[in-house]
């Protein structure tokens, strides 16, 4: 066992955590945040796509005792942030939301994305969407979405 010491969503926390313990599992078991979803297990989908020290990272890889003085942000947080609640408005607006599986992992590369790189240009949101996986939309809502928040509100 490990105890580390790290933020997500902002609040301090202080837990004991496994040898092989994975972040997505702390997130979703630990601290009940389940906006985190598994999908592959092996970071090939990016559905357990989460913040960790501003970047984009998939949950699923790294282990809980990697983030001990780390900032992790997971969806949750997206409702009391202003970027992340204008994501959301046009993920709906747009049909950026279809099944909603890939959602969440989505919506945490985009804020990632517009947290680095406020106005970025396509070849930048490709590339920031690379690693998640869509079934559904196609990704062309999901872009249109994405390119919805970089106008003024």
């Amino acid at each position: 066992m490990h105890r580390i010491e790290l933020k997500v969503n902002g609040i301090s926390v202080h837990h004991d955590v496994g040898d092989n313990q994975r972040l997505i599992d702390f997130l979703r078991d630990d601290l009940r945040l389940t906006g985190t979803k598994e999908g592959c297990s092996i970071g090939e989908c990016g559905a357990c796509t989460v913040i960790v020290d501003g970047k984009a990272v998939c949950s699923c890889l790294l282990l809980a005792a990697q983030c001990d003085g780390a900032e992790v942000v997971t969806v949750e947080a997206l409702r009391h942030d202003k970027i992340g609640q204008r994501l959301q408005t046009a993920f709906v607006r747009h049909g950026g939301v279809q099944c909603g599986f890939c959602t969440p992992g989505v919506l945490m590369s985009a804020k990632a994305l517009l947290d680095s790189t406020p106005q970025p240009t396509n070849a930048q949101i490709h590339d920031a969407l690379e690693g998640n996986l869509c079934r559904c939309t196609g990704y062309a809502p999901i872009i249109k979405s994405i390119k919805a928040v970089l106008k003024p509100a």
